[in-house]
């Protein structure tokens, strides 16, 4: 038995496929966590795909179907990985979906996708970083975001990249990280690029995340007289870290940090201008320079009272892969959609508002062209705030990035 589930009424799929005047839905089963510790982040993918479907719909839905309109079926999946498995069958053989797409917990999804793989149902994944997602050799799975260890290579190509365009050379470099999985699994891959790229690792430094004295670990950066400080840290460390880094008055090139803590509301309000000029590597900002995103940044501000996260656009972006595989497909036969989803190219049009130029899925369904983008914290008169600077094609206009760091 072939892994590509057949369309159940072929018939029904000619008359689309003709374009007559009336059209079946197409259904999209989404399984993300609408309960437990991620129903935040599940809620904000959730309303980025229905913002976009309302779009796509009320433009004509999927033309090459007769007009035919996208549906969301949603399954919560607690953030439980037997729960997420449970409602892909569920979807796939109750709610008879098209496609899936889920679930931002990567323990959720790596085990889901197995499940839509044996159906041969295609499976578009927005965001979930694990990099053995797309590493199990499955022909059905699709991620548009980038994976986890894209992260670290993201932070040396764009150290590489000041480099070149302002002429400050960097040789020694410093680790800090908080000791948990996280912050070890940056270390790691932090040596081997540094290494690759002919760094000297002058610090290495984990520490305890819940330490309400970090005054050791910053004399010990004062004393490296590195040039860069790469940190990886949780809100309450990161505000401590900065604030310690001014206190001791630490000359750097720059610091680059990792999202996480850095990136949380609390640290620019309690971290203040100790701040000033801090690097930070994020899935996405409202300020990116890319045509349609700050309109829609509006638009779901005005519909869901917060601005669009990097896990939301994320989700936004998919309902407008899965469109446009769609109108290539010109068909609801699953082994069709899974063809046109792996040809994808998509490089504008008013879902591409991500930092990087295009869509495109190499052999294993991974988006070749994810990045990450970077910010710079800086007062250009309004305040603190976070400046997209890479890459450079996102820059916002008019803003050049301060590097090196003055120093203190």
């Amino acid at each position: 038995m072939s892994v590509f589930r057949k369309l159940a009424v072929p018939a029904l799929a000619a008359t689309l496929i003709a374009g007559s005047a009336w059209a079946e839905n197409v259904k999209i089963g989404n399984i993300i966590p609408l309960s437990g510790p991620s129903a935040t982040v599940g809620q904000q993918g959730k309303n980025a795909r229905e913002m976009a479907i309302e779009e796509i719909n009320a433009a004509g839905g999927i033309k090459s179907l007769g007009g035919a309109k996208l549906e969301l079926v949603f399954a919560d999946s607690e953030s439980k990985p037997e729960k997420g498995v449970a409602e892909a069958e569920r979807l796939i053989n109750t709610e008879k979906v098209n496609v899936l797409t889920g679930c931002w917990n990567s323990a959720v999804t790596y085990p889901t996708t197995a499940v839509a793989e044996r159906y041969g149902i295609p499976f578009v994944v927005p965001v979930s970083v694990s990099d053995k997602i797309t590493d199990q050799g499955f022909k059905t799975v699709f991620r548009i975001a980038a994976k986890d260890s894209w992260w670290t290579r993201d932070q040396f190509s764009f150290l590489k990249d000041m480099q070149e365009e302002f002429g400050t050379k960097v040789e020694k470099i410093a680790f800090v990280y908080e000791n948990g999985d996280w912050g070890k699994g940056f270390a790691g891959q932090w040596k081997e690029l540094a290494e690759k790229g002919g760094y000297q690792v002058v610090l290495d430094e984990p520490y305890p995340s819940t330490a309400t004295d970090l005054s050791p670990v910053v004399q010990k950066i004062k004393r490296s007289r590195a040039d860069v400080l790469m940190l990886v840290s949780n809100a309450a460390d990161a505000i401590l870290l900065t604030n310690t880094l001014a206190e001791y008055k630490v000359n750097l090139k720059a610091i680059i940090a990792s999202g996480g803590g850095h990136a949380d509301p609390s640290f620019l309000k309690a971290a203040g201008k100790s701040a000033q000029y801090l690097f930070d590597i994020v899935e996405w900002e409202t300020d990116v320079n890319k045509p349609g995103a700050k309109e829609a940044n509006e638009k779901y501000n005005a519909k869901y009272g917060q601005n669009l996260t990097g896990e939301a656009v994320d989700a936004y972006v998919a309902m407008y892969v899965l469109k446009d595989a769609l109108e290539r497909a010109a068909s609801l036969d699953p082994a069709k959609i899974r063809e046109a989803l792996a040809a994808t190219n998509l490089s504008d049009g008013p879902g591409m508002i991500v930092g990087y130029d295009s869509i495109k899925f190499d052999a294993t369904g991974q988006n070749e062209n994810a990045s990450l983008v970077m910010v710079q914290v800086n007062d250009t008169g309004k305040g603190l705030e976070r400046i997209t600077i890479w890459p450079k094609s996102a820059r916002r206009a008019g803003y050049t990035p301060v590097f090196p760091m003055p120093e203190k």
